[in-house]
């Protein structure tokens, strides 16, 4: 079965480089430079904190939207095309292709995170840049699990992306929701505030913690240590956990 599996991921991060996803990524890297370093020109002070800072957020952001796009998008192709059909079809179990699936999508993460973790070495010290690429890694991980489940849910591009989407976004926000929700301008009385406060402390417990994920603060301020990479991991463990189970949950109730 291991065997198997690696076939199923080799597969899919070849697709990967058929897909011109290293073209992507290294237009990526110029367009980041070039906007870091008119970023850096334009300010009056700090040119430096600001052209990393600028740079690491935008890596960050499209390495996101890369990982995410490239998991739904495959997949689409994949069910579109028949071939996980055909896969299924075999004498194969549906984890075995499950967790395959999972496995190419995480190298195609690894190899991002560390492409772009190189670029942000010229820019901060190395151990700070390893923190950040280790974080990276982590939060993509999660992006392509909760893509691979998304697709698979709903079926059409659209709404997985859409999905995908809203969950990075109020993942990454969630902490300012609540530092608001627990503000001192609201009435701590009121009991429509109270329920609100309830509802967002709710879901903050629900969602992955990545606004404390691949922190630019590490690269500006050399910040990063290993006692704050360690919440990360753990958080990255359990949610892949949770996200793999829902993912084959889903996929067992599939009639093919």
């Amino acid at each position: 079965m291991w065997r198997k599996t690696k076939t199923i991921a080799l597969f899919a991060a070849l697709e990967a480089v058929r897909g011109r996803l290293v073209v992507l990524l290294l237009v990526t890297l110029v367009a980041g430079f070039l906007f870091a370093e008119l970023a850096g020109a334009a300010a009056v002070t700090e040119s430096t904190s600001i052209k990393i800072a600028f740079l690491a957020a935008f890596l960050r952001a499209t390495a996101v939207f890369l990982t995410s796009l490239f998991v739904v998008t495959s997949i689409a192709r994949e069910l579109a095309d028949k071939g996980a059909d055909l896969v299924l079809s075999l004498a194969l179990p549906r984890y075995v292709y499950y967790c395959g699936k999972g496995l190419g999508y995480a190298l195609v993460a690894l190899v991002t995170a560390a492409v772009f973790g190189v670029v942000m070495a010229f820019y901060a010290p190395a151990n700070q840049a390893l923190l950040w690429t280790a974080s990276l890694f982590c939060e993509l991980m999660i992006i392509a699990a909760l893509s691979l489940l998304c697709m698979f849910t709903f079926a059409q591009v659209t709404s997985a992306l859409s999905a995908v989407a809203a969950f990075y976004l109020l993942a990454r926000v969630i902490d300012a929701i609540q530092l608001m929700s627990h503000g001192p301008l609201v009435d701590p009385n009121a009991w429509s505030q109270k329920l609100i406060a309830a509802m967002v402390d709710g879901v903050a417990y629900l969602l992955p913690e990545l606004y404390r994920y691949t922190s630019s603060d590490w690269l500006v301020y050399h910040t990063g240590n290993f006692v704050a990479l360690m919440p990360i991991l753990a958080q990255t463990v359990i949610y892949l956990t949770v996200l793999g189970a829902a993912g084959l949950f889903d996929l067992y109730r599939k009639n093919f």
